[in-house]
């Protein structure tokens, strides 16, 4: 299973998941849609966006990779637009990355 991680990982779930045995990638700077191309987007299972002020990278991702499930792990409130695209909405004060990472892998 391979994650692309987008925006600070303050919250460390990107750890969580190469514990987990997902092999990770990060997006440097604005997600956008060459960044995330680099990132590998193509072959990724997860999306994991850290800073919902990035929230128009989901659309980009699954239209680059429907496939995808979008996973968003932040306390801030995602924008509605991209609300419907993402499958799991966490925020890191109630659930610690690792549970996150456990529940990705055994969905």
């Amino acid at each position: 299973m391979r994650a692309v991680i987008a925006g600070p990982d303050d919250g460390e779930l990107g750890p969580a998941l190469e514990g987990e045995g997902i092999e990770t990638s990060r997006v440097e700077g604005i997600a956008s849609r060459p960044a995330l191309e680099e990132a590998g987007i193509h072959e990724a299972d997860l999306f994991v966006l850290t800073d919902v002020g990035q929230a128009t990278a989901i659309p980009v991702a699954k239209d680059v990779n429907e496939a995808l499930k979008v996973v968003v792990y932040d306390e801030d409130t995602i924008p509605e637009f991209a609300r419907g695209q993402a499958d799991l909405i966490v925020d890191p004060n109630l659930l610690a990355p690792e549970t996150v990472a456990e529940e990705l892998v055994d969905s």
